[in-house]
């Protein structure tokens, strides 16, 4: 069996059999690169009774490490508890590059952190937006310049996303590179016979119902579009909190009828519903890049869609600012297009405009990027960490002494050699 050309650890606490955009991001950019000749491994915490090491397609290894979510499916932060299960699988699968996902996942600051601590290359990828005024994105915030500060490169999904995080993180430009989401198009066909728009259009809306997702703004958005137009109906798929909050609008306004909510919808039948609609819509309040805008331009459908990230080509999304009314009028604008709109055509487009191999190969030069970077020592990463705040900064230098003596107290309580190192296995496709 030839050596891999690298060996790349993804981290995130969003993993299948979780869904979402982060989740699919993960798992397809991994089939790509393993296509590549690399070996990647996942590490996420458990679900439920999946914990341990299980095998994916194409022989994706993903360690299901025994930490249970906190919240949100994040798990508690413990800051040096991961430490250890860490630094075993970065010996035993001979990380590296290390690449983390997703600015909310605890598992991914932390991972960073560790392998940082170790010498590993590090690169991390931020699939939302955050704003700079509330209290939670000001701690997210400084969370984020902490992680940031001591990584040797950065990936953001849209470039309204990068100018986010530079500005949020007070990274260099330069360490940031823009590599936007894509999307399985032999999985997202449109139907063999298009809906007819003439008796009925259906919006359909496949997201978690959650505030910064724009659930809220749902509740406002489809009552006043069912009184504009009596012949649209809404299928909306996914769950959350403020899955409450829909159904009582659907109670207030007696749309039992034209507003149907299915509930949690697994991956495997996303498709299934998109077919059955004429317009997505979108109304997530911090998507950097939204794959479900991706996967529903795929399947033939005119997407609606808030202004926060990266979108469509101007012809296959009509946008709109985060604001019931703007949406409203934006949804009205879709409609009087959407005899002009071809499914089939819009498919082949997105055939060569989002495609896994190329976010794959991009992605690549990123990772040889970050193992071109010269290695600092301890003194010259504490540097880094000083100059993120007064207060913060020394905060910052003293969470990482702390995690390095313990690094070292490990490696003399179990020395790297008396780590096994796992053997590759050749997966035939």
């Amino acid at each position: 069996m030839a050596e891999p050309k690298l060996r790349v650890l993804m981290v995130s606490d969003f993993f299948f059999p979780n869904f979402g955009g982060v989740e699919n991001h993960i798992y397809y950019l991994s089939q790509c690169l393993l296509n590549l000749g690399h070996k990647v491994v996942v590490m996420t915490h458990a679900y439920g009774n999946r914990s341990g090491v299980r095998y994916m397609t194409g022989g994706l290894k993903v360690y299901y490490v025994p930490w249970r979510p906190f919240t949100m499916q994040n798990t508690f932060p413990t800051v040096y508890g991961t430490l250890p299960i860490v630094r075993t699988i970065l010996k035993r699968e001979r990380i590296t590059v290390v690449h983390g996902h997703q600015a909310f996942s605890t598992l991914c600051h932390e991972a960073l952190m560790h392998a940082r601590t170790m010498g590993y290359r590090v690169v991390f990828t931020d699939h939302s937006l955050y704003g700079f005024a509330d209290v939670g994105s000001i701690h997210m915030n400084k969370v984020l310049q902490f992680t940031l500060a001591d990584i040797d490169q950065a990936i953001c999904v849209s470039h309204t996303s990068k100018e986010n995080t530079v500005l949020r993180s007070g990274l260099a430009p330069g360490k940031v590179f823009m590599i936007p989401n894509a999307v399985d198009t032999a999985m997202f066909k449109p139907a063999d016979v298009r809906p007819s728009s003439d008796d009925v259009i259906t919006i359909v809306v496949i997201s978690r119902l959650v505030y910064r997702k724009g659930a809220d703004l749902l509740v406002e958005v489809i009552p006043e579009v069912c009184r504009l137009y009596p012949n649209v109906r809404f299928v909306v798929g996914g769950d959350g909190p403020k899955h409450v909050r829909l159904e009582e609008m659907r109670e207030k306004h007696s749309l039992q009828d034209r507003v149907e909510m299915l509930g949690a919808v697994p991956h495997s039948r996303v498709r299934s519903v998109l077919v059955t609609g004429h317009i997505f819509l979108n109304s997530s309040l911090t998507e950097a890049f939204c794959i479900a805008i991706l996967e529903a331009a795929s399947c033939g459908l005119l997407t609606v869609s808030t202004r926060v990230g990266g979108v469509l080509p101007d012809d296959m999304v009509v946008l709109a600012e985060p604001d019931p009314d703007d949406m409203v009028r934006a949804i009205e604008k879709a409609i009087s297009i959407l005899p002009s709109i071809n499914p089939e055509e819009m498919h082949n487009r997105m055939k060569k405009l989002y495609s896994w191999q190329d976010v794959a190969k991009r992605t690549e030069i990123v990772y040889d990027r970050a193992l071109k970077c010269s290695n600092r020592n301890l003194l010259e990463r504490l540097s880094r960490f000083l100059s993120c705040g007064a207060w913060a900064g020394k905060v910052f230098c003293m969470v990482m002494i702390i995690d390095y003596l313990l690094w070292r107290l490990l490696q003399l309580l179990q020395p790297d050699d008396d780590i096994e190192e796992a053997p590759d296995i050749n997966f035939c496709n």
